[in-house]
């Protein structure tokens, strides 16, 4: 299996690190799944769990509104960045747009809300060690512009012309100059939201709820080719990142947590079957799970 994965991702010049594993037994299966990997915007799926625990806990309401100004926002090439008017959302609606289109103006909102410090906690009391999230989107989006000496805005066809040796050099593509994880950190959060763990039981069930909003089809949804699989996720994209963390369910009851993170050899932003090798490789690594 790992043999049959790898020699995919050759073949679309990737290099993967994945994690797949039964929420509700011990099999599991990884290639490179303890190695430490940059987060882009799978870094939303802890920042929701603050959330909702916040929520439930009566630190924050989900009913309150926050006004998004006009003017100048986080970049982002969809979702609030786009409005050209003031709009008043509630928490819960901006976190339904973190998760579902990775939205990062709402993102930052709510990051602003619950605060980096309550975050880090969060991943201290899951013993999510390998994992760290220090920047908001605007922060590490920063860094790309000044790496570049330009005003970068989350364009990616701005950087198709660069080399790898120049893609080397941005932090936002270092893992330890940036938001961070391990695969198996990050099945291993996404089992505890599923089996009430990472929260109170009200507090999870927000948060699947949020993942299974997601509207991207592309990446993890692509591997299963069936009504009868329900699937909640979270991409990431940066120049040559292609990520997405997620659950897998089953009619008959199998639930398998998955966290496919892959990086490219240059920064085309056109690239449908990297998109796609996320699909087949969870896939795959689930379809042995099963039989097994």
């Amino acid at each position: 299996m790992e043999r049959e994965i790898t020699a995919r991702a050759d073949e679309l010049g990737l290099r993967v690190r994945m994690h797949a594993t039964d929420i509700d037994g011990t099999a599991s299966f990884g290639i490179s799944s303890a190695e430490p990997v940059v987060t882009a915007s799978v870094f939303k799926v802890p920042v929701a769990v603050e959330l909702a625990r916040q929520a439930v806990a009566g630190e924050c309401d989900l009913a309150e509104q926050v006004t998004v100004p006009a003017g100048p926002k986080v970049p982002s090439p969809y979702g609030l960045a786009t409005f050209r008017h003031p709009a008043t959302l509630s928490l819960d609606a901006l976190a339904t747009l973190m998760i579902g289109i990775s939205d990062n103006v709402a993102t930052d909102l709510v990051f602003a809300r619950v605060g980096k410090p309550a975050v880090r906690s969060l991943l201290d009391r899951l013993g999510l060690t390998a994992t760290v999230i220090d920047q908001d989107c605007a922060e590490l989006l920063a860094t790309i512009g000044e790496d570049l000496g330009l005003s970068y805005e989350d364009d990616e066809r701005l950087l198709t012309k660069l080399s790898p040796q120049q893609l080397r050099k941005l932090r936002a593509l270092q893992p330890d100059q940036t938001c961070r994880t391990t695969p198996e950190d990050m099945t291993r959060l996404l089992g505890m939201i599923w089996r009430d763990e990472a929260a109170p039981p009200q507090a999870c069930a927000e948060v699947r709820r949020w993942l299974g909003l997601q509207v991207w089809p592309h990446r993890l949804r692509s591997g299963f080719h069936t009504d009868g699989v329900r699937i909640s996720g979270k991409t990431g994209t940066l120049p040559t990142i292609r990520n997405e963390v997620g659950v897998v369910e089953y009619d008959d009851g199998g639930r398998f947590a998955v966290a496919v993170f892959t990086e490219a050899v240059d920064a085309r932003a056109q690239a449908p079957e990297r998109d796609a090798f996320i699909g087949f490789a969870a896939a795959r690594a689930i379809e042995v799970l099963r039989r097994n």
